[in-house]
């Protein structure tokens, strides 16, 4: 397949803005700039003047075409985001932040990660519903509302802003195919006001529109709204945060344009799926704003380097003590600095306030550079006065200062008579802790095939362990022979991945036809001895006797079985597949058959011959390929249901699928996890001696009903 663009180069609307340098500053040419992301910076250090003076010519343009007046920034509820430099975007199933186990969340084992390896972070995105939203007929709000433990005394919002984090909700305006309720703007307010979120996330939408923006004010005063990627220059009035995905920076140094405009606007650099962040990292030291900590993204793992997390540190630990600098200070950017270090790909940004100067340096080059920084007879460092080097330990007047290869350093001058910030020895002991980590090296996790406790043992199966059905394998199951076996498996490229790795590595922006195409991959193995797949799933009848014969009661009973009446099938629904079930009861009824799940490969082999039927209505199965890889809980689901969300390719594909079409869902916990659309079939493992019994091969099925096809 040939495609449109180069998914490893930066798009041209991704690409930073040249400043023109030559002329008058018409309109036209000013209000041109109203569309960048980043100004480019000019190479020739003689240059950089006349581009600073053509910055400062445009903001005051721009505020006064635009009639700014910096309304949400004077909001006492809204002043946080200004100095809001660390940011995670988590799902809310990371086994990091949620145990399986001891079904209950785990903010001290997250927060503890966070404070570990990148200095703590500032506020949280919980994204809750994509990639697993379309599975079935729940919208947006109902995977936010219905998690039990979320809101309210004792919640995990209420533990995460105990911690001093702020929580931003993720709103979702692609979501329009679920269950319809309230409007989006009414259900939006009424989620931010009852969670008492601090924020909303704008996933796809650059911006709000006034009404919602309005609306989410009035529910919870001084809200902050964060767009995706470029946010229009007039509505920086009324949105505090940005998150800056997918911003390219020119060679030397750029100017991230919505934070020139307003000091107070805070942006998040992102670039989800690389491996090496350090070009956005020094973008945002340069420029005094933050970044967006990503490291399951949708379930695939793109984890942060430790030289990457290490710099998030020392960053955010500069960025935290010497905020009024970087918001109220003089900023110079691209600050000049001895033509030795430029000559090392050193650059800096300086900030002054009160006798106090900051430089933010970054070194664009690989290697370390030890030598002068400042230009002989800097001004401020003139007369007399301390120099600090946050970064390297030192005071007094050091003479070199290093600069890691793809890392960062921080200088500091205190002018004669002024007083040394209280903050300073603190600072500095807290960067003494952080020292430069020079290791680039991506840690990569395997997701591993999770092996489930064996009948009877643990919550789930311990109602089941003393009483089984007669019988074993039902006549007409599908008889999977042993030995090797060669599967094509199909599925559509979602941002999920499939097994391992994230799908787009280093890639800028996945972009159609690439995301969301249809892909195949093979998957080989053995079957060490033939199984037995059931024809048929699991129905509502056969689920209520295993419940009369066993007593099972779920681990956490949350959904378990919602769609019952009194404890019972609703009348008429006895032979539907049974639904509302997850892993855990699905693995206690096959035990109490005397069987288990079967596997993806084992049910596609089924199938693939012929050996299945499916139950009216079509659900989704569970299969024994539930994975892990430490961050991230999932199973593959085979089949496929008769229900599909309509109206965004960013839904759970719905329809029933040929047997070689797999689905990686990302397992929620607390029960969310059961659902109208996925049931599930059992299997056995057979001896020589079985299989002189009445089960059909699979390769010459008994076919009865609607057969997978």
């Amino acid at each position: 397949m040939t495609y449109l663009f180069d998914p490893l180069v930066p798009r041209p609307i991704d690409l930073p803005t040249e400043v023109p340098l030559d002329g008058e500053p018409s309109a036209d040419r000013l209000r041109a700039l109203d569309e960048a992301k980043v100004f480019a910076a000019p190479a020739d250090p003689a240059d950089r003047p006349a581009w600073r003076e053509r910055l400062h010519a445009w903001r005051e343009d721009a505020r006064t075409r635009h009639g700014y007046r910096g309304a949400v920034y004077e909001h006492p509820g809204a002043a946080w985001a200004a100095r809001c430099h660390t940011v995670a975007q988590v799902w809310l199933w990371d086994e990091l932040l949620y145990s399986f186990d001891e079904h209950r969340f785990t903010p001290e084992r997250f927060l503890a990660d966070a404070r570990e390896r990148f200095g703590g972070l500032d506020a949280v995105v919980l994204w809750h519903a994509y990639p697993v939203i379309g599975l079935d007929d729940r919208n947006q709000w109902d995977h936010y509302r219905d998690v039990p433990g979320l809101a309210g005394p004792g919640g995990l919002v209420e533990a995460l802003h105990r911690a001093g984090l702020h929580v931003f909700v993720d709103y979702n305006p692609w979501d329009v195919g679920t269950r319809r309720g309230a409007d989006d703007v009414t259900e939006l307010a009424s989620l931010v006001a009852d969670l008492d979120a601090d924020g909303v996330f704008l996933d796809t939408l650059k911006k709000a529109d006034p009404d919602l923006v309005a609306r989410l004010d009035a529910a919870r005063p001084g809200v902050v709204l964060e767009g995706e990627s470029k946010l229009a220059v007039e509505r920086i009035e009324d949105h505090a945060t940005s998150w800056a995905q997918f911003f390219a920076d020119s060679p030397v140094p750029g100017v991230l344009r919505a934070h020139w405009y307003e000091r107070r606007h805070m942006q998040h650099h992102v670039r989800r799926w690389h491996r090496d962040h350090s070009e956005e990292l020094q973008s945002a030291w340069l420029n005094g704003v933050g970044v967006m900590v990503w490291e399951v993204v949708f379930g695939a793992w793109v984890g942060w380097s430790p030289r990457d997390a290490a710099t998030v540190s020392r960053m955010t630990a500069v960025q935290r003590a010497a905020g009024d600098l970087l918001l109220d200070g003089e900023w110079t950017p691209l600050a000049e600095l001895a033509p030795e270090a430029e000559a090392a790909g050193v650059y800096a940004s300086r900030w002054e306030l009160d006798g106090l100067t900051l430089w933010t340096l970054v070194n664009r080059g690989e290697a370390d550079h030890t030598g002068p920084v400042l230009p002989h007879g800097d001004g401020a460092r003139a007369p007399g006065g301390t120099l600090v080097d946050l970064t390297g330990g030192g005071r007094g007047e050091a003479g070199h200062v290093t600069v890691p290869g793809r890392g960062i350093a921080a200088l500091m001058h205190v002018a004669d008579g002024a007083p040394e910030p209280e903050w300073l020895p603190g600072l500095l002991d807290l960067l003494a802790a952080a020292p430069h980590d020079p290791d680039a090296r991506f840690r990569h996790r395997l997701a591993a095939r999770l092996r489930p406790a064996a009948p009877g043992t643990g919550a789930a199966g311990a109602h089941a362990a003393g009483a089984h059905a007669a019988g074993g394998p039902e006549p007409d199951a599908a008889v999977v022979p042993a030995g090797p076996y060669v599967l094509t498996v199909r599925y559509r490229a979602r941002e999920t991945g499939m097994y391992q790795g994230a799908p787009y590595v280093d890639e800028w922006k996945p972009l159609p036809p690439r995301l969301h195409d249809a892909r195949t991959l093979q998957r080989d193995g053995a079957l060490a001895a033939p199984v037995a797949v059931a024809a048929s799933e699991a129905t509502n009848a056969g689920f209520a006797a295993f419940l009369d014969a066993t007593g099972y009661e779920p681990a956490f009973p949350h959904r378990f079985l919602a769609h019952w009446q009194d404890g019972r099938p609703a009348p008429g629904t006895e032979d539907e597949p049974v639904s509302f079930v997850d892993l855990d009861d699905a693995r206690a009824y096959c035990a109490w058959r005397g069987g288990r799940l079967p596997t993806e490969d084992e049910w596609q082999l089924a199938g693939e011959a012929g050996g299945l039927r499916r139950g009216e209505p079509a659900v989704w199965n569970w299969t024994e390929s539930e994975h892990s890889d430490g961050r991230t809980r999932f199973v593959m689901l085979k089949g496929g249901a008769d229900y599909a969300a309509e109206g965004s390719d960013w839904y759970v594909e719905g329809g029933r699928h040929a047997p070689d079409r797999s689905v990686k869902l990302l397992l929620p916990g607390l029960g969310l996890a059961r659902g109208a659309t996925v049931g599930f079939r059992c299997a056995w493992d057979l001896t020589d001696t079985d299989l002189l019994g009445t089960a059909p091969s699979a390769s010459a099925p008994e076919r009865t009903g609607e057969v997978v096809a």
